[in-house]
């Protein structure tokens, strides 16, 4: 089967439903033993709330902001039912991240004005952003977009290989000089590329190493000036790629990486695997930078474009 096999939304949204199946048993299953033979919403049960969220890895913050939202309905109507508190957690979870003036994208289109559209993507070692590369060319690619990549991330040779290999596969050329290269001329390469074949998108991985902030900060802005020599404006877009499955230590990575350069979206991954799927709600309110893809399974359509509405609906949805 062609990797470029279209899902229709129902599809999509179904794998969205079982990508994050883990994340909801476990936190449903944590809410049960929490409510179990309490009749209304008081403080013990509030309390038990915050423990849930929090181990849930939703974050700190977060809950705090989210039992803060519920006190106050306790307080207003009085009376709250345990059996009433799904719907409520729903809802003041939706009402939140509808608050982050983040808005979602309907596909994955790039704005106009800027051709080539160049995207910068950063990331620590194994959270899955090389992969998240390839999947995101891939469904450029099937948009009818032309793509070109970039090999920046050249300390590795693993990383070299791998994104030639999704090059191959999704048939998009793919800019590289081998391991131990400067990865600032491979971007202005590819850069260069892009222009020159009338590309609609750049794509340049980078090193994940994160051994101290400056060395960090020092890499990313020399890749960004140099690419500033062809493009003035570029890189248009700073993705970041988090691995949702280490769930507080994302949060952890996004704040490293924000002081270090400027962040500007992000791609989570690997929810599918993990039962620590509330990060994406933490990560999406403290940040308030737009969560635009997360990663529910293997397959180049379970990169999808993140929908908080969407979410939140998977997120309570019951099994059958």
């Amino acid at each position: 089967m062609s990797i470029f096999s279209g899902l229709f939304s129902k599809e999509k949204k179904e794998s969205l439903d079982k990508g994050l199946e883990k994340t909801k048993e476990n936190f449903f299953t944590k809410l049960g033993k929490a409510v179990v033979g309490k009749s209304k919403v008081d403080e013990e049960v509030l309390d038990e709330l915050e423990e849930v969220l929090i181990t849930s890895d939703v974050g700190v913050n977060t809950t705090i902001k989210i039992i803060q939202r519920i006190e106050d309905r306790v307080a207003r109507d009085k009376y709250l039912g345990v059996d009433e508190l799904d719907k409520i957690l729903r809802e003041e979870i939706a009402g939140l991240l509808a608050e982050n003036n983040t808005k979602d994208l309907s596909d994955f289109s790039l704005p106009e004005g800027k051709k080539p559209y160049v995207i910068m993507v950063v990331g620590v070692n194994g959270v899955g952003k090389t992969t998240t590369i390839g999947k995101l060319s891939a469904q450029y690619k099937r948009k009818g977009l032309k793509v070109v990549l970039g090999a920046a991330d050249t300390f590795r040779a693993a990383a070299v290989d791998q994104i030639k290999l999704w090059g191959e596969r999704v048939g998009v050329p793919v800019v590289a000089r081998g391991m131990n290269t400067d990865p600032s001329a491979v971007a202005f390469d590819a850069v260069k590329q892009g222009v020159e074949d009338n590309a609609d998108v750049v794509i340049i991985d980078t090193a994940g190493r994160l051994h101290t902030k400056v060395n960090l900060m020092n890499e990313l802005s020399k890749i960004k000036r140099v690419m500033q020599k062809f493009i003035p404006d570029a890189p248009h877009e700073v993705l970041l790629v988090l691995d949702g499955s280490t769930g507080q230590n994302a949060a952890i990575q996004a704040r490293e990486f924000t002081k270090a350069t400027d962040v500007t979206s992000l791609a989570i991954t690997k929810l599918d695997g993990t039962a620590k799927g509330g990060v994406v709600i933490g990560i999406s309110d403290e940040f308030k930078i737009p969560v635009k893809y997360i990663g529910v399974g293997e397959k180049v359509d379970d990169l999808q474009v993140f929908n908080k509405m969407e979410f939140v609906d998977s997120f309570f949805k019951k099994s059958v």
